[in-house]
């Protein structure tokens, strides 16, 4: 496998599986970020105006419909996963701590197992 191979974000944990293969990866965040933790009814057949739609989109609503048998009643947090997402996009452990509302001992928790995002070869090193 080349680099180009490997994906850019960490693999999707099997609660999270079903969001992602219906919304992507960006979609995938906000509709966690917006639903996670709650118990939400995914229709079969979506309303455009939906909250659902409102988040992802009409389309993306009718694909995670598709899926909504994967489902679980109560969407999951991940947060784990979220925060190792988080620092793969390049994001401080602050500004992680702040999108999932958890302090930063947390997320250095949470982190602990995931290496740090490379260094952007266009930085000059200081030795």
């Amino acid at each position: 496998m080349s680099k180009k191979d490997v994906p850019a974000h960490p693999k999707p944990t099997a609660q999270v599986e079903p969001y992602f293969e219906a919304l992507g990866l960006e979609d995938t965040l906000k509709f966690l970020e917006k639903f996670g933790g709650t118990e939400i009814y995914i229709a079969t057949h979506p309303s455009k105006r939906s909250k659902v739609a409102e988040v992802v989109g009409y389309p993306k609503a009718r694909m995670l419909a598709a899926v909504q048998h994967r489902l679980q009643r109560r969407v999951p947090l991940a947060k784990q996963w979220r925060a190792s997402v988080y620092r793969s996009q390049g994001l401080t452990i602050a500004q992680i701590a702040l999108k999932l509302g958890v302090s930063d001992v947390m997320v250095r928790n949470y982190l602990s197992d995931v290496p740090k995002p490379p260094d952007d070869p266009a930085q000059m090193t200081f030795f």
